[in-house]
């Protein structure tokens, strides 16, 4: 699905296509692949979408990759994790451009996950809690960017202010969809059953080419968006077979479920048991003892 040769190079702009460069950042990590991509759209007037971390090469890797007579006229972002965002403001800085996203690190927050916010549950993990934007694009926005428009998609889940970017047959995924791995949904920032719903939504888009945040370009996006919902059912059967088998608490049903997964991966895979478990939850298939957090216990209904 992903494109074999993909190969960049850190701070070198890679072309690929018409109007669409790639700087990757040198912020490398298992949940980061080999970092992150920042996307040139454009030219002359030219549009970058997620500037990255704040990193003082990146940030000048960026400008570099502009070519004679061509400016940065608009900063937009996917999502505030701190792998995406945080370089947006010293980038609008140094350029002038407008830094454009859906909200601040709790905008497109469905009730049910900002009721759970303070209470034991944990997460936090990553999020840009100081990111803030000159422009609000709410769904269906349309930015001009090269020959093609930019359309905003609001798709929350594993961020609530999480948009992906439609630009002609391709689409910008962020982390919602990416090649390599399936994307972390932490509780409250993330949301599994709107992560389930987003993927409709960007199946109804029809077959495009993805672009994630992480990894290589996904050529058949469908094919892989399939996988992955059938990736996401198929955890959430086996956290039902284990929580049927005796499994009551998020540890002994992390371990059940995540049998294949190396020790140092596994917390981030309870964040994933704990966001299915809710999601579990609201369809009435178990039912969850005490508050809701790494101390729960869990039944089947």
């Amino acid at each position: 699905m992903t494109e074999p040769d993909f190969a960049p190079v850190v701070g070198r702009p890679l072309l690929l296509a018409e109007d669409l460069r790639l700087v990757l950042a040198p912020n490398p990590s298992p949940m980061t692949e080999r970092g992150t991509n920042t996307y040139l759209l454009g030219h002359g007037a030219v549009t970058v979408i997620d500037p990255g971390p704040p990193d003082p090469a990146h940030l000048a890797a960026i400008v570099a990759a502009l070519r004679p007579g061509e400016r940065i006229a608009q900063i937009v972002v996917t999502h505030s994790h701190k792998d995406h965002s945080p370089a947006a403001r010293p980038l609008a800085e140094a350029t002038g451009a407008p830094v454009m996203a859906f909200g601040d690190s709790t905008a497109g927050r469905s009730p049910r996950m900002a009721a759970l916010e303070g209470t034991p549950i944990g997460g936090g993990e990553g999020i840009d809690v100081g990111f803030a934007c000159d422009e609000r694009l709410p769904d269906g926005t349309v930015l001009e960017a090269g020959a093609k428009p930019l359309r905003a998609v609001h798709t929350p889940g594993h961020l609530g202010n999480h948009l992906c970017f439609q630009w002609g047959d391709t689409l910008f995924t962020g982390d919602h969809i990416m090649g390599w791995a399936p994307s972390l949904v932490s509780p409250p920032e993330g949301d599994l059953t709107d992560f389930m719903s987003s993927l409709a939504r960007i199946e109804a888009l029809g077959p495009l080419r993805y672009y994630p945040g992480h990894g290589a370009p996904v050529a058949d996006g469908l094919a892989r968006l399939h996988a992955l919902r059938a990736h996401r059912l198929g955890r959430e059967a086996s956290i039902r077979q284990a929580v049927a088998g005796g499994a009551t608490t998020l540890d002994a049903i992390t371990t059940a479920v995540y049998t294949d997964v190396p020790p140092a991966l596994l917390p981030a895979a309870a964040r994933n048991v704990l966001a299915h478990l809710i999601d579990l939850q609201g369809k009435g298939l178990v039912e969850i003892d005490g508050v809701i957090g790494p101390d729960l216990h869990v039944f089947p209904r």
